[in-house]
């Protein structure tokens, strides 16, 4: 980038009065793309704003800065810091709602946080598989199916599964266990009548990482670093709107504190059990056997398109933001 070749305006006057709009000044002149300028706007706009409304001292200014590059210093191939302080400040959950928006009037199914911990390491799996190696835990049967709106089976999606083992690990975290081979994962394909089936444990609750920078921040706030208990899911097809998503044990004793903010009424469930000889027979299991069953519904990359628009400009508007939607993102509306 040679500067000789490169026009920028003559900045202002510098000041706490005039320094946001030099920024706003010189990241547009010569920026072309209209979202970028966006979000660049909207984010100097707002972290000008915090400063000078907590009237930030030059050490809180550092001591942010070193959380942050704790933060990235934390982060490993399989460990996630910056997920995980997104996850507890609940900025995934509200990105992914914002960006993946549920028809839940039409019963669609609700999205949560992805977590730390997917991989794509997991072994594919037919369905009635066993899906977990762990002996300790408590077996557990489950029966889903993949539906659109319409209650119209959907075949052919795959499906991420994965969950932790009865000591509250995800197999990343324990590779001295399962000899670095994946573990409490798999990925499986709806069949004809949109079902799949496997076999795993009964989820456990655990707390997240939090010998990190996360954890100190989480014990300075005050909070405890508990999931609920929870076995996370993932769809995909074509056509269909990403699902990350994932259900929740009823009645854990975290279920209302969850340290990511992921729990949705909609995705609390109960674990049953198997009651007669017939399901015992056809799964391959006895009566008494946990039983947990879930009937999904995705949503047409359309329908999601067209109520994240709408949703967009709505939210904009009560901002007293005037924006137009391009590629699915709103812009300013300048014309």
């Amino acid at each position: 980038m040679d500067p000789s070749k490169i026009s920028l305006p003559v900045l202002k006057n510098l000041s706490t009065d005039t320094i946001t709009e030099n920024v706003h000044m010189i990241n547009t002149h010569n920026n072309p793309n209209p979202r970028l300028s966006y979000i660049l706007d909207r984010l100097v706009s707002h972290l000008h704003d915090f400063a000078r409304e907590t009237r930030l001292s030059t050490k809180e200014w550092m001591a942010g800065l070193e959380f942050l590059t704790s933060t990235g210093q934390t982060c490993t191939d399989v460990r996630q810091e910056f997920i995980l302080l997104s996850d507890i400040v609940g900025l995934s959950l509200l990105v992914d709602s914002m960006d993946h928006p549920k028809p839940t009037e039409l019963g669609a199914t609700e999205g949560t946080v992805l977590g730390p911990f997917h991989t794509h390491e997991a072994n594919h799996m037919e369905s009635g598989s066993n899906m977990s190696k762990d002996t300790e835990g408590e077996p557990l049967l489950v029966i889903c199916t993949v539906k659109d709106t319409n209650g119209k089976p959907i075949p052919g999606i795959s499906i991420d599964i994965w969950e932790t083992d009865s000591t509250g690990h995800y197999d990343v975290q324990r590779p001295e266990v399962n000899k670095g081979e994946p573990d409490g994962r798999c990925v499986m394909t709806s069949d004809a009548e949109g079902g799949f089936w496997f076999k795993g444990i009964v989820p456990v609750s655990y707390p997240i990482p939090h010998d990190g920078p996360v954890g100190q921040l989480l014990v300075k706030l005050g909070r405890h670093p508990w999931r609920p208990a929870h076995m996370h899911f993932m769809f995909d097809g074509k056509g269909w709107d990403p699902l990350i998503t994932a259900l929740y044990v009823r009645g854990d004793p975290y279920e209302t504190t969850d340290a990511v903010f992921g729990v949705k009424d909609s995705l609390i469930v109960d674990i049953k059990e198997v009651t007669d000889e017939a399901m015992a027979k056809k799964y391959d299991v006895k009566v008494g056997h946990k039983l947990l069953t879930y009937d999904f519904v995705l949503v047409s990359e359309e329908q999601s398109a067209k109520l994240r628009d709408q949703r967009a400009k709505e939210a904009l508007e009560k901002l007293g933001r005037r924006v137009k939607i391009v590629d699915g993102l709103p812009v300013p509306d300048l014309d």
